[in-house]
């Protein structure tokens, strides 16, 4: 089952066209990753799926429902402001600088947008607050403050925000790369669970071996363009694509 699909997507600032021709999509369960060099247009792609950024042309069909497409003269025509909010509650976004509130407790900042956008109860809103900090392994943090918590535990707590919305496709933007390479391994560990318990995700990172080793498919993405588009052995390594081949040689 096809969760999101991407068709023909342009996206310029100025005369900086950052993204070209963009297709691929995501069926129910997979892990897409998407790979290479910065600015090549990877964090775009997420911010155009998930309307931080808006394209310019090009198709966006999400869990069956159309976000944009383009009208009579080419030019991308989006859904109506109500039809936007709901395709939006599909999706969930995990920032690479966390994003949390810093004057929020850490149970405020799972449970604020369950409240505020679901209209759950406090009650309701802290239960699935204290079984996702579980999950994450911070059940004693729920009085902490971001400052007094490390960069992977921040991480950890917005992850645990995200999934309290239930979204039905989690997107991560380069979560890692904020983190020291000792706690990189903490946010790796709570994607591949969550790999195993079959969420459909997409992942923008920098982790090559991550990348090969969790993902059902794997894009690898220059200049705006998608070079290559298969599964992790297809690109790390049967590629028959020098570009990729280069990318790669560096890692």
């Amino acid at each position: 089952m096809k969760m999101l699909e991407a068709k023909d997507l342009k996206k310029s600032f100025g005369d900086n066209e950052v993204l070209k021709n963009i297709s691929f999509e995501v069926n129910k369960g997979d892990v897409l990753a998407i790979i290479g060099p910065s600015g090549s247009g990877k964090s775009t792609l997420l911010r155009c799926i998930t309307q931080l950024e808006t394209v310019d042309s090009g198709e966006i069909t999400i869990c069956g429902d159309t976000l944009v497409k383009n009208n009579y003269d080419g030019k991308a025509s989006y859904s109506s402001k109500k039809e936007r909010a709901a395709i939006a509650r599909h999706l969930g976004l995990v920032f690479q600088n966390f994003n949390l509130f810093p004057h929020f407790s850490v149970m405020r900042n799972i449970t604020e947008a369950q409240r505020k956008v679901l209209g759950r109860s406090r009650e309701n809103s802290e239960e699935i607050a204290r079984k996702l900090l579980k999950k994450m392994g911070l059940e004693s943090k729920e009085n902490a403050y971001p400052c007094e918590l490390s960069g992977g535990q921040q991480q950890r707590v917005s992850i645990a925000r995200a999934l309290a919305l239930s979204p039905e496709i989690l997107l991560f933007d380069e979560p890692t790369s904020a983190l020291d390479p000792e706690l990189t391994g903490e946010i790796l560990k709570v994607i591949r669970e969550l790999a195993s318990e079959k969420m459909t995700m997409i992942v923008v990172t920098h982790e090559m071996l991550f990348a090969e080793s969790v993902a059902d498919r794997v894009i690898f993405m220059d200049n705006g363009y998608i070079i290559e588009n298969g599964t992790p052995e297809e690109v790390f390594k049967k590629s028959q694509n020098e570009r990729t081949k280069a990318f790669l040689s560096k890692y």
